[in-house]
């Protein structure tokens, strides 16, 4: 099956920069890391997670490798893969928005662990708060598909409610990316309660959102 992307150097140079980037860093912090890397910071801020000096330069680069070819396939298997051409652009953006982030966690996480003074806590914090505005401004132009957006029985089921829907869920998703922004000027006390509530308030409001909207539209049907 043709891929309903049209993929140029012009689309492609972004996340392809990223990854040749990714794997640069690596090849050159390798040498200069310790054996045992942190790989997990608590809201204080404390590492509470270690792993190999191996296991840390060969993930993050193969991550993105996968989700780049991950991307690059998924509108082939879509059932509805003929309309990823009417949100080509917002689709594209979310791919350099998901990999630019990923970059941005290892390149934080090996300069910390090269010595560098580095508020990792905030810095993810803040990345993955503004990713997640970033994303809810992108998703009222996604249209229905299978793998990307929010996918509900009902948000599948109609395309009414799968436009409200999402318009919803992108201004839900930006509130809380800035909060997550936000977050690092608050006690870890505060912090956990926005990060862990706050994605189960969002996935629960959106679900039954479109499940009454879904029920309003057959009743006046």
């Amino acid at each position: 099956m043709k891929n309903p992307i049209n993929y140029s150097l012009k689309t492609e140079v972004w996340p392809l920069l990223i990854i040749l980037t990714t794997i640069g860093l690596s090849l050159w912090a390798y040498p200069q890391l310790p054996g045992q890397v942190i790989s997990h910071w608590g809201f204080n801020g404390e590492a509470n997670g270690w792993s190999s000096k191996e296991f840390h330069s060969i993930f993050f680069p193969a991550l993105l490798v996968a989700m780049y070819a991950l991307f690059s396939i998924l509108p082939k298997f879509d059932p509805n893969g003929e309309r990823y051409k009417e949100f080509a652009g917002a689709y594209l953006a979310i791919r350099n928005l998901i990999v630019s982030v990923l970059f941005i966690i290892f390149a934080a996480a090996t300069f910390y662990n090269l010595g560098y003074a580095i508020n990792i806590g905030a810095i993810v914090s803040g990345t993955i708060g503004l990713m997640m505005i970033a994303l809810g401004n992108y998703f009222k132009k996604l249209k229905r598909n299978w793998f990307m957006g929010i996918r509900t029985p009902w948000t599948l089921s109609s395309e009414n409610v799968w436009n409200k829907t999402h318009i919803l869920g992108g201004r839900l998703f930006m509130l809380w990316g800035l909060s997550l922004v936000l977050a690092p000027l608050f006690a870890p006390i505060f912090a956990f309660p926005v990060i862990f509530f706050g994605i189960i308030i969002i996935v629960a409001w959106v679900f039954i959102y479109s499940y009454v909207l879904y029920k309003r539209e057959k009743k006046q049907q």
